[in-house]
């Protein structure tokens, strides 16, 4: 992408991805790559990437991976270790496209466990932190009942009309999604192991009543995590932090990329 532009599509994993981003370009300032949640998409995050570009000074870039807002579809179903897949095999081509140079991995839900797999299993020394907002490391019955409920929503509610303004094809953003969660083998899947490797600071952000996992998912990232690992539980704030208390999300996001700012500029002078 020889250009910053505002929003259009880059190439990665053998699909068209649509992009937006905001703030300097990856050759002027580090770089904010956000990850969206399992029925996210680019456009989901709302105002929230620009209003990071504006706290931090860095360029943010968000994506929709496969199968989700206006990019190409995702082949289904689903492999269960799909997010392995994500970080590992198109991740990294993303990066590449964009000309990432240095900076942040930032994601939300499957997204922070995305962003958490590829920092944990890819040796990427452009990537000096990541933030996980409601990460998931293995699966918990609560969670999944959630997402029972959720396929009833879909089924008999106004979520997949909901859906439908944001993702082109709905039917398959969910069921792409949907069916790999509610998939019986999928109760054991655990990538717990990734944190074991981390290498660089985390900053976990959690809602005390987020309904998808509880706060044993950070308690699992404290306890294994060699690099420092900054915790930030909001109350009053269910499963996405950025949502129901944005001004609190973005301000440990910024500060969080401020330290890591000071600790680049520390190295430099060492050096």
């Amino acid at each position: 992408m020889a250009h910053w532009q505002a929003e259009g599509f880059v190439t990665a994993g053998g699909k068209r991805l649509e992009y937006r981003c905001f703030g300097p370009e990856p050759t002027e300032a580090p770089t904010i790559v956000m990850l969206h949640e399992g029925l996210g998409s680019a456009g989901l995050w709302r105002d929230f990437p620009e209003k990071i570009a504006e706290a931090t000074g860095m360029g943010v870039f968000a994506y929709s991976r496969a199968g989700y807002g206006q990019s190409d579809r995702a082949d289904l179903p689903r492999p269960l270790d799909y997010m392995t897949r994500e970080a590992v095999a198109v991740l990294p081509q993303v990066l590449d496209a964009i000309g990432f140079r240095r900076g942040i991995l930032l994601g939300h839900s499957d997204g922070a466990t995305i962003a958490a797999i590829y920092a944990g299993s890819v040796e990427d020394f452009r990537v000096r932190g990541i933030v996980l907002m409601a990460p998931h490391f293995f699966t918990e019955d609560m969670g999944l009942a959630e997402i029972a409920r959720a396929k009833d929503l879909y089924e008999t509610g106004d979520l997949r009309e909901r859906m439908a303004r944001h993702h082109r094809d709905p039917d398959h953003t969910f069921r792409g999604w949907n069916d790999a969660w509610l998939d019986p083998a999928f109760a054991a899947w655990n990538v717990a192991e990734v944190i074991d490797y981390l290498r660089i600071p985390a900053l976990a952000i959690q809602g005390r009543q987020d309904q998808y996992g509880t706060l044993a998912q950070i308690e699992e990232l404290e306890s294994r995590a060699y690099s420092p690992v900054d915790t930030v539980v909001l109350d009053d704030c269910r499963h996405a932090p950025h949502q129901d208390q944005p001004d609190a999300t973005l301000a440990a996001i910024a500060e969080f990329a401020a330290r890591l700012e000071r600790i680049e500029a520390a190295e430099v002078e060492a050096a």
